[in-house]
């Protein structure tokens, strides 16, 4: 597969949302992969989480967001303990249950009576969990 790197690609609209709901720095990632080594579910993950943050930043949407990863995130804060950057990686996989909550809805906040009972069956419980905790103080 052939990666055409471009600022804007880098620089993408999913990236900055990411980052902005998880208040992480996604480019502070440097691959080491020791979030996806400490992973009590990365068995059952089609890429692992450090592969997640490198596609958001590659640009490469419509793959990072046809994985299971981020809706298998059992946000245990394994990974997050085991990260040498500091970065929150439960916090960006919740991040990107959002986005694409929120990507459905077209809303910057999510209604569960106003999804459909097809979306609602198919989309893991975790991603309810995980939008309802955003309102918690």
């Amino acid at each position: 597969m052939k990666i055409e790197l471009t600022r804007h690609k880098v620089h993408s609209e999913l990236a900055k949302k990411v980052e902005l709901i998880s208040g992480q720095n996604l480019f502070a990632c440097y691959q080491c992969g020791n979030c996806t080594a400490g992973c009590p579910v990365a068995f059952a993950m089609e890429i692992g989480p450090h592969e997640v943050i490198r596609y958001t930043l590659l640009g490469l949407e419509e793959e990072v967001l046809r994985v299971n990863t981020f809706w298998l995130c059992a946000s245990c804060l394994q990974c997050t303990s085991r990260c040498p950057k500091g970065i929150d990686i439960a916090r960006v996989m919740d991040a990107l249950r959002m986005a694409v909550l929120r990507k459905k809805e077209r809303k910057d906040y999510i209604q569960i009576s106003q999804l459909s009972e097809d979306f609602l069956e198919r989309v893991p419980q975790i991603a309810f969990i995980s939008g309802f905790r955003k309102f918690l103080s």
